[in-house]
């Protein structure tokens, strides 16, 4: 299978082909694509040297797929340009995701949405991903009245920027390219993206409205505070979530355990629950701490862990791909 990675000598791009390595997807031809500097380069998949070629050439090779990491104006102008050449587009940029037009694709959930008309489809923003992922069992058991989500999400979702910043400050210095307003070692940021009218950021609105989407249920009410802390990669939540129905927390604990992508671990006792250093270069999505809120009925308290360079990005796009393969869907 032809299979193109745009955006292929980002963070996220990088990831991606060592994803398209590591689960053996059926590539028989890669065609790397980034921006206009790095035409020519060589990068290395599966023991091959590729060259990175043009979004032109790209499109002429006419791959079954091509998975987007280039960013949200990248995406709006060239993803069609490749729907039109017959190509179906996984892209990981926020252009798409809420655009009524196109599916918004975490496949542990709703790839059963997806069809050959599919030209374009939308990978899910890293925090959206790893929270409806571990809600999933449980809005199928108890039905989700409202979830209120706190995020500590790593400077790896800014990308190299982020991870540099980091980097140069603790190391004593300063960045000459800061992805932040403020320092973020030894420091927590209450800002990740924009601030809207509302007062809240883009990134927050995007957990609210991405989870709806996915869940296929509008009348859910979700609230979010997202915030950066001083951690390189891996992003974690604390998700305060109230069911339509009464639980049992054993069969909780069950339905997560039993649940696709999803690792319990809730042995407090022990000291076992997750953390962003023990999820690092892992696809699944880490859940423990649970616990009835006692302040309210039906509402249980969770922490919800995942490396977010992987099940938050590169990996979901691959297995949106590979779900397509399965199905027949591309060739």
């Amino acid at each position: 299978m032809k299979v193109a990675v745009v955006g292929a000598t980002g963070l996220v791009g990088s990831k991606m082909l060592q994803v398209l390595e590591e689960r053996n997807f059926p590539v028989t031809e890669l065609f790397p694509v980034a921006s206009e500097r790095s035409i020519g380069k060589e990068i290395e998949f599966k023991g091959k040297k590729f060259k990175v070629v043009s979004m032109e050439d790209a499109i002429a090779a006419k791959p079954a797929v091509a998975i987007f990491s280039a960013g949200g104006d990248t995406s709006k102008e060239w993803a069609p340009r490749f729907a039109e050449a017959g190509v179906t587009v996984v892209d990981n940029s926020s252009a798409w995701r809420m655009d009524p037009t196109k599916k918004l694709i975490v496949p542990e959930i709703n790839a059963d949405e997806l069809t050959t008309e599919d030209k374009i489809i939308a990978n899910p923003n890293c925090s959206t991903i790893q929270m409806v992922v571990a809600l999933n069992p449980l809005f199928k058991k108890y039905g989700i009245k409202r979830i209120v989500v706190s995020t500590y999400q790593s400077v790896s979702g800014s990308g190299k920027k982020g991870v540099d910043q980091l980097e140069a400050e603790r190391n004593g210095g300063k960045s000459a390219n800061p992805a932040y307003v403020h320092q973020i070692d030894r420091n927590i940021l209450p800002h990740i993206d924009s601030f809207l009218e509302n007062g809240y950021t883009k990134e927050e609105m995007k957990m609210v409205n991405e989870t709806k989407k996915i869940m296929r249920d509008d009348n859910i009410a979700v609230t979010a505070t997202t915030v950066r802390v001083p951690v390189t990669g891996g992003h974690s939540e604390s998700v305060n979530v109230e069911f339509k129905k009464d639980f049992d927390l054993a069969e909780v604990r069950q339905l997560l355990a039993s649940a696709p992508g999803v690792v319990l671990e809730d042995d407090v006792q022990n000291a076992v629950y997750p953390m962003p250093i023990n999820a690092y270069e892992k696809d699944e999505v880490f859940v423990g701490r649970l616990r009835r809120d006692g302040s309210q009925p039906n509402t249980l308290n969770m922490w919800i862990v995942s490396d977010n360079i992987r099940k938050g990005a590169a990996t979901n796009a691959v297995q949106i791909a590979e779900y397509l393969a399965e199905k027949g869907l591309i060739k």
